[in-house]
């Protein structure tokens, strides 16, 4: 790829970065006005989430879809030990490694934050009141930001800066996979009352952002 081109891609991707952070920061706060618009529908006269023990999104969404997703994974970490030995993966031996430790270090990044987050999960946050409820901002039990969950699919994120210079339709197939499973994950959970949407959100841009910058450290060893 050119340099040019490169370059390019860089800068466009920082700056929609950059707009992207402005956005989250000041219109979509965790817990403002857009967060209870999309999360009211979930919660009852009495500050409860209805479906917080719904099977179908524990055991699908919750469980089912990250197994699936780890079940992946570890065929990418089979492959990319084999391709020691296996001459026909011996050429995809980068690809394969980086994919894997790079997606695993991601959602660490994800869990490393929500272990030092004092922001609370939804369904902790709501105190019964003989009215119904209200929302306890204080509240700072959780561990809940950024979106756990939602980092099992965007992880696949990183599928897309791995093949975007050797086979697009793959490389894009990545994006819209990890865009649609981080969003589909992390829509359950604010269901359920684990989550606002802005966690998931922030999910999301940490995700991107952190394999935009380590591609660029790396970016030339995927150089056709």
């Amino acid at each position: 790829m050119p340099y040019s081109d490169t370059n390019k891609f860089f800068i466009n991707n920082s700056l929609l970065l950059g707009i992207l952070f402005l956005i989250l920061f000041f219109v979509f706060p965790v817990g403002g006005a857009i967060d209870m618009y999309f999360i009211q529908p979930w919660i009852d006269s009495t500050g409860h989430f209805p479906l917080k023990n719904n099977w179908f999104l524990i055991e699908i969404n919750h469980k089912l879809l990250k197994h699936i997703v780890i079940a992946f994974y570890i065929a990418v970490l089979i492959s990319w030990i084999a391709s020691f030995k296996v001459a026909k993966l011996k050429t995809y031996q980068w690809q394969l490694g980086y994919l894997f430790f790079i997606s695993v270090l991601s959602t660490a990044l994800i869990g490393i934050f929500k272990s030092h987050s004092a922001h609370a999960c939804p369904w902790s946050m709501t105190e019964q009141t003989a009215l119904g409820y209200v929302w306890d901002f204080s509240a700072s039990n959780g561990h809940c930001f950024p979106g756990g969950h939602a980092s099992t699919g965007f992880s696949l994120l990183t599928g897309f800066f791995v093949f975007r210079q050797s086979n697009s339709k793959i490389a894009y197939l990545f994006l819209v996979l990890g865009l649609a499973l981080g969003l589909i994950t992390g829509w359950g959970q604010m269901m359920r009352g684990a989550h606002f949407l802005s966690h998931n959100l922030w999910t999301g841009w940490i995700i991107f952002t952190f394999n935009l910058i380590i591609y660029r450290i790396f970016y030339k060893k995927f150089t056709t």
